[in-house]
């Protein structure tokens, strides 16, 4: 959520820097604006009316005492009581209506995300490695699972519907390595303290990562909308700081979490959803940063290269891109997307979503920290999808297909599978 002073402070200036994302949402600015005057003025009001009324009412202990009739007074006294309580509940609706207003705008791109309307301009980062080559026609991961019965599509539809997968076998040991192999990459080598947190979220939480009001029908909702099946693990793990108030020296704050995510929204047909790269059910391994508000910016490069060095390790050829003002996510300031290289796809997928929400989130959850001089200041949060399982095991397949239809596994993960290949 904004902070509404700068609201206050140059309206126009936020307004020109939401319309960069495209949509609407900066329309709502001037009814927001509205709503804190009224509501500004209500609170003076009521401060005037309350020491009105404090003054008279000692008029009227002053008048019982001479035994003179104070009645025309108590009767002024209860009109302002009145009035203060119908200016209470004018300045509470705007107060509500200013939140729920505020809750629907997006946060405000970092100063340094580069303008564009849509995907086409995000500008390239960066490459690492190099693209596979192959003396044979590389197959794609569908393919692949179904030769060596690493998946089975139609298990998974026969227990919940299509969008979700079993995973059988050697397969189902594949994907048990990877989770273990991000956790432990993470753990022992870039500071991250594991969590288990819950998978099922209550609302509050969901409000307090930006996920609510504006993605709900995206959601799993249970129990009325009391509860969700968590959509990514970036919400239940931040959300473990929630109404905090944390001291200086805690900061930085690195966690990483396994989770099944769980999200209604699969994508259109076609290629960019064939087999498991949009599911409805799948794993992540997700990078969560608590921080000071002066090292959110330098912290984002740090998780970016932490979430790299996954690709790194395993061999695989990818490309980092900065998303634009009209790419970035709602709670998002700035972003990279790592896009994994999956040869039989033949096209770049998104495995790693790399980014810095400022205070956008911390506002919406009053998680704060207590600084060198005793105030409280919003923390920063940053989130790496440390790795979007599925697209890393369609990229890792697909790479390391061999032409008698086995795959050979690179080097970090044998120790995890316990073989080099599986066949």
């Amino acid at each position: 959520m904004l902070d509404i002073r700068l609201l206050r402070e140059d309206p126009d200036a936020i307004k020109n820097r939401i319309k960069t994302r495209g949509g609407d949402a900066w329309e709502l600015i001037d009814e927001i604006l509205a709503c804190d005057e009224k509501r500004r003025s209500g609170e003076t009001d009521k401060q005037t009316l309350q020491s009105d009324r404090n003054r008279i009412s000692k008029e009227i202990g002053v008048l019982k005492k001479e035994g003179k009739d104070s009645s025309a007074i108590e009767t002024e006294v209860r009109g302002i009581g009145e009035r203060i309580k119908a200016i209470g509940i004018e300045a509470d609706a705007a107060e509500a209506r200013q939140t729920e207003l505020l809750l629907q705008v997006p946060n405000l791109p970092h100063d340094a995300c580069p303008i564009g309307e849509d995907e086409e301009s995000n500008p390239l980062v960066r490459e690492w490695g190099e693209k596979p080559s192959f003396d044979f026609e590389p197959k794609d991961h569908v393919a692949i699972g179904s030769d060596l019965s690493l998946f089975d599509f139609e298990l998974g539809t026969r227990v919940s519907s299509s969008g979700f997968i079993t995973f059988t076998g050697p397969g189902a040991k594949l994907q048990r390595a990877l989770i273990q192999f991000l956790l432990d990459l993470q753990t022992e080598e870039h500071g991250y303290r594991e969590v288990s947190p819950p998978f099922i979220i209550n609302r509050d939480s969901m409000f307090g990562t930006g996920q609510l009001p504006k993605f709900e029908d995206d959601m799993y909702a249970l129990e009325d909308g009391a509860f969700f099946l968590a959509p990514t693990a970036e919400v239940p793990v931040t959300n473990l700081y929630r109404e905090q108030l944390l001291q200086e020296e805690e900061l930085p704050i690195k966690l990483t979490a396994y989770t099944p995510c769980f999200r209604r929204e699969a994508g259109s047909a076609g290629r960019e959803s064939r087999g498991m790269i949009r599911m409805h059910q799948f794993d992540k391994v997700e990078l969560v940063n608590i921080v000071h508000p002066d090292e959110s910016t330098a912290m984002l490069e740090k998780l970016t290269a932490e979430a790299e060095t996954v690709l790194q390790r395993l061999g695989l050829h990818y490309r980092t891109i900065e998303l634009c003002t009209g790419d970035i996510g709602f709670s998002s300031a700035k972003t990279y997307d790592i896009e994994v290289w999956a040869p039989g796809h033949g096209g770049y997928l998104e495995v790693s979503s790399c980014s810095n929400f400022g205070d956008y989130q911390t506002r919406r959850m009053r998680l704060r920290f207590k600084d060198e001089n005793g105030k409280n200041r919003f923390c920063h949060t940053l989130n790496g999808s440390g790795t979007a399982l599925p697209r890393l095991y369609v990229a890792l397949i697909e790479t390391y297909q061999q032409a008698d239809g086995s795959i050979l596994l690179p080097e970090a993960l044998i120790p995890y599978v316990g073989s080099e290949k599986i066949s």
